[in-house]
């Protein structure tokens, strides 16, 4: 899973000159939050954000109807973006839970995606949305479990194996360390083609290991 696959290709970008009066209308009408600021030949020069275009009430405080109008139309994008060396990108090929794990620490809505400086996409907090529902196969119904194992080699393998034993086949699998329960592990199942009650009644003879959530998921769009 990488970003290439992921990422929203050919965004709507902007030219540093627009004013951010256009910009704010382009970002209402298309409902995005950022937009990447690019110079000829699509090389990044900056970003520009919502919270960029909002206009501190100290700048307008002093002015009357007339000059607050003609200051906004005369505001630039250049004039209110996050500069070029401010700005956090990644590579189309990196993993996808590197572009999650900048956003997180950067406290970043997006990530502009970048070859030789030239804009190729944008990664989004949403596009992290999406990705998690789809790694916890979200869309397809079936039986989600939540077993609690362990943190030893072959505690996860008990739990495939139990299953697989049945003839029942797992459709999602992942694994977190447990909050507040240091030395242990959650494993998450999801597997279709079974009731609630056949799974259970499989994973709790698992020995060491503890069923803490089961239900069936039906997707409703």
């Amino acid at each position: 899973m990488f970003v290439k696959d992921y990422m929203t290709r050919h965004p709507v970008m902007i030219d540093p000159g627009v004013s951010t009066v256009e910009a704010q209308g382009i970002m209402a009408e298309s409902r995005f939050r950022h937009l990447p600021v690019v110079e000829k030949g699509k090389r990044l020069a900056g970003l520009i954000t919502r919270q960029r275009l909002r206009v501190s009430a100290t700048d307008l405080g002093s002015l009357n109807v007339w000059e607050i109008t003609r200051f906004l139309s005369d505001l630039r994008v250049k004039d209110v973006m996050v500069k070029r060396r401010d700005v956090i990108t990644i590579d189309p090929d990196a993993p996808i839970e590197e572009a999650a794990q900048l956003m997180v620490v950067n406290e970043i809505g997006c990530l502009p995606v970048l070859e030789d400086d030239v804009v190729v996409g944008i990664v989004t907090q949403a596009d992290m949305l999406i990705q998690l529902t789809t790694l916890l196969g979200f869309e397809t119904p079936g039986v989600r479990a939540t077993m609690r194992v362990p943190d030893r080699k072959g505690e996860a393998a008990k739990v495939t194996g139990a299953i697989a034993e049945q003839g029942w086949g797992i459709w999602v699998i992942g694994s977190v360390p447990t909050p507040k329960h240091p030395g242990h592990w959650d494993v998450v199942v999801k597997v279709r083609g079974v009731s609630k009650d056949e799974l259970a009644a499989v994973l709790k003879q698992i020995p060491e290991q503890e069923l803490v959530d089961i239900r069936e998921t039906t997707y409703h769009s």
